[in-house]
């Protein structure tokens, strides 16, 4: 039943991905053109729900006790548990992205740490000298090769989404993630996602001392996803600049 879900939530996703990826390559030619957020109202409602009560109330104290109060041997053993569980979809990806070295990197690490590392609980791979890369999901793949993040969306509870980015679902296809229960998968979510938002603390000013929260987080997001998909921004060319700009050089 949740493999069933799974396959018609991502076909869902393709379907939205599909038809928006087209408008996502025109506002790129654009740079004029708003960002693609057509449900912002919709939005920036969760986002006053998450900003303004679940984080503050729930999310923030409650990852703040786990960092502090949990001995750091534990939070690290349980952060590389999980952390290795992604090494081999990130070897896919980064496979499919055209990245060689970096796919034998998270074969390596996977190894390693499973290996010698009791199932990944110890970072041997690190102390070995193969160090830890960010973890690349299918959706980056899928932006490296020119496809659109499509409809901003804020979730509550869980934040910033597009449709791209959670085509990651195909990364549970890959072993050892897809012998995850539905437990074993929220885990996850839970303590990788407190370890995120505590690490965020020292950046809640900037937020606070924005005019635009909102539009700052959905800013930021997207310029990460594009940053993890590895997107190559054009420079634009502009004859008349560059013919002033040889002018200046000539006096």
């Amino acid at each position: 039943m949740n493999d069933r879900i799974k396959r018609l939530c991502l076909g869902f996703i393709i379907l939205v991905l599909v038809g928006c990826s087209t408008t996502d390559h025109a506002n790129s030619q654009n740079p004029d053109t708003s960002v693609n957020d057509p449900l912002e109202s919709v939005n920036r409602s969760f986002w006053t729900l998450n900003y303004d009560y679940l984080d503050p109330y729930v999310i923030r104290p409650v990852s703040l006790a786990y960092v502090d109060h949990v001995p750091n041997p534990i939070r690290r053993a349980i952060a590389n548990f999980f952390s290795n569980l992604d090494e081999p979809s990130s070897m896919v990806n980064n496979l499919l992205m055209g990245n060689g070295h970096q796919a034998l990197n998270h074969f390596n690490r996977f190894w390693l740490n499973t290996t010698f590392g009791l199932f990944g609980l110890i970072d041997i791979a690190s102390e070995a000298g193969i160090t830890k890369a960010d973890q690349k999901g299918f959706g980056d793949a899928l932006g490296h090769y020119g496809v659109g993040n499509g409809p901003y969306l804020m979730v509550p509870a869980a934040g910033p989404y597009t449709p791209r980015s959670a085509t990651n679902l195909v990364d549970e296809a890959y072993a050892p993630l897809s012998y995850l229960n539905i437990w074993g998968s929220v885990s996850k979510f839970i303590f990788e996602g407190m370890e995120s938002r505590a690490a965020l603390v020292s950046q809640e000013s900037m937020l606070e001392n924005s005019p635009d929260p909102y539009a700052l987080t959905r800013e930021i997001y997207l310029q990460h996803q594009d940053f993890k998909a590895e997107i190559e921004k054009k420079e634009t060319y502009d004859p008349e600049q560059e013919a002033l700009f040889d002018q200046y050089m000539d006096e």
